[in-house]
């Protein structure tokens, strides 16, 4: 890009940020901070961890969205006055600085763009995702465990906490299903659009005879229930099963029978949790996700039931969503928006923000467009 096209790059990053600002309100956000401090300096805050922790959580979170506007306005600034010294001394080494910076600052900004789509009721929460091996046997399986390491590194690179719940292994090696906790400033929102169908298709590692093998994943993000739901689950209406926690290989790593599975009757849900240590904990954990899961199928019962009225019912848009090709050439590509990287090893290794991005995009449209 040419030096004298910069200032107008500039301006438009400005006014893209100006137009984030309206949505995001930071003087509201202020306000709000104002009081969670005054919350947090209470001396009896800590008697009540869960309202603590809620509060603390929402402080912080409210915190980094001023400060990131507030950075993004400096750099801004300070990216303007490099433009206007490489102009005045015709450097050509302090344009490409610039030029780089202003790459940054468009990232960035686009990055902080998608937050403002993130407007659902439950996008702000924590969410729990389960990923089951599908078909395709043992590859399935090791493609299971592929995708919990893929997201678990995705969360460390965006700063996000990873916390397992329940992790059933496979005979032969991976996983048969994983559930795992994501905590952080809209997890379940940006994380949403990840749920669906996943495809890889390689040469076996499993396949003496070296052949190409196609299997599947499916993945499920749900938000984590929070105590002002109020999903109530009658004891009436679940089956509480203990066995014995076991790791890989079915071998045993627990000697007393601590693990849990709840059946909610009802609707056929089934939860299982056996990574904490003892039976109470994994009980409670396993209620947790079983009403995060009731919250998020009520809400669909209630979208279905609306679009039904409105004349409009459409099938799931998280099915066969992405293929993951290791073989005869390298690609990953979003089979809803098209959205696709030549290189899986970088996409198996975290990098997925481009996929995030370009599916939250697209639900808006979608949801835009009915």
């Amino acid at each position: 890009m040419a030096l004298a096209d910069l200032p107008d790059v500039l301006n438009s990053l400005e006014a893209s940020l100006k137009q984030i600002e309206a949505v995001l309100d930071p003087e509201s956000k202020k306000v709000e901070i104002a009081e969670l401090e005054q919350q947090v300096s209470a001396p009896d805050l800590w008697d009540d961890q869960a309202n603590a922790q809620r509060v603390t959580s929402r402080l912080s979170a409210l915190q980094s969205d001023v400060e990131r506007l507030d950075e993004l306005h400096t750099r801004l600034e300070e990216a303007a006055l490099m433009v206007e010294m490489a102009q005045e001394e015709s450097d050509a080494d302090a344009a490409a600085d610039v030029q780089k910076e202003i790459d940054k600052l468009t990232q960035d900004i686009q990055a902080l763009e998608i937050r403002t789509l993130l407007s659902g009721e439950y996008d702000e929460r924590d969410a729990v995702v389960t990923i089951r091996a599908g078909a395709g046997g043992v590859d399935a399986a090791d493609f299971a465990e592929m995708l919990l390491r893929m997201y678990t590194r995705w969360a460390e690179r965006n700063g996000f906490g990873v916390k397992v719940m329940d992790t059933s292994y496979a005979e032969e090696a991976g996983l048969k299903s994983v559930t795992f906790e994501i905590s952080g400033p809209f997890a379940y929102g940006t994380l949403s659009v990840e749920g669906g169908t996943h495809r890889l298709v390689r040469i076996s590692p499993f396949d003496n005879q070296g052949r190409r093998q196609t299997s599947f994943a499916a993945v499920e993000v749900i938000p984590l229930i929070e105590d002002t739901d109020h999903i109530e689950v009658p004891e009436s209406e679940i089956r509480v099963d203990v066995f014995r926690s076991s790791g890989p290989g079915g071998q045993s790593v627990n000697t007393t029978d601590s693990a849990v599975r709840i059946t909610h009757l009802p609707t056929g849900l089934v939860v299982s949790m056996q990574d904490e240590k003892s039976q109470i904990q994994n009980r409670a954990a396993a209620m947790r996700v079983l009403q995060s899961r009731l919250l998020l199928l009520k809400k669909q019962e209630e979208d279905a039931k609306k679009k039904e009225l409105a004349g409009d019912v459409k099938a799931s848009w998280g099915d066969q969503m992405r293929s993951y090709v290791l073989n005869p050439y390298q690609m990953v590509k979003d089979l809803r928006t098209n959205y696709e990287v030549g290189n899986p090893e970088s996409v198996f290794d975290g990098e997925i923000d481009g996929f995030i991005d370009a599916g939250i995009r697209w639900r808006m449209k979608g949801e835009d467009d009915s």
